[in-house]
């Protein structure tokens, strides 16, 4: 296969993710936040400092136009904006916009307790009788899970603002963890796991 070929199916593929994603609800910013954060996070992990910070700054726009104050990516991205105001040498900037962070990422369990969950589509029949007759107890479980993600990310913030290392994997885990499905805890765990600087990056540099 040529190097066209392979971009020319990345770019569809990222097409169809991209009518999944409107034909779930979610609008194309959600989308356009993510990636730029995804790219940026990968930029930063390859030591490529510069096009991280370029992303950051990029997906910033998107939020600053288009997500909810309420919604933790917006803590997601101060954060990333710190981070890049310390690659860029500007501490003081950094420190301050890490605590905004930290506080803005107080209000992550409102967020959670009123998140939109999607019913995944599992491998068998069984596995779809079982999750519509016990759906409660499986979104209360998934809300327990999330919650752990969002105590994780708080600790990372607070390690950050130190110029610390987090203790938890940020980034390293996002692909593993990523849901297939368009919706709220898709927005939670981007929110949590797209946190730059994170321990591999670290190793990275």
């Amino acid at each position: 296969m040529t190097m066209s070929e392979r971009l020319t199916l990345a770019s569809e593929a990222k097409d169809n993710e991209m009518r999944a994603a409107l034909a779930a609800g979610w609008r194309r910013s959600d989308l356009l936040w993510e990636r730029a954060q995804e790219q940026a996070n990968a930029c930063y992990l390859a030591g490529d400092a510069s096009a991280a910070v370029r992303l950051w700054r990029r997906a910033g726009w998107v939020a600053w136009l288009h997500i909810p104050a309420a919604d933790p990516r917006r803590a997601t991205t101060l954060a990333n904006l710190a981070l890049a105001d310390r690659l860029s040498g500007h501490e003081a900037r950094a420190r301050r916009r890490y605590g905004r962070a930290r506080r803005h990422w107080r209000g992550t369990e409102h967020f959670i307790a009123g998140l939109s969950i999607a019913r995944r589509g599992r491998s068998s029949l069984f596995h779809l009788r079982m999750e519509a007759l016990h759906w409660d107890t499986y979104a209360d479980n998934l809300r327990t899970r999330l919650r752990a993600f969002a105590d994780e990310a708080a600790q990372a913030l607070a390690a950050l603002e130190e110029n610390q290392q987090p203790e938890c994997r940020l980034f390293e885990r996002w692909r593993g963890e990523k849901p297939p499905v368009f919706d709220d805890t898709r927005k939670l765990l981007s929110a949590v796991l797209l946190i730059g600087g994170g321990a591999q990056a670290a190793r990275s540099r």
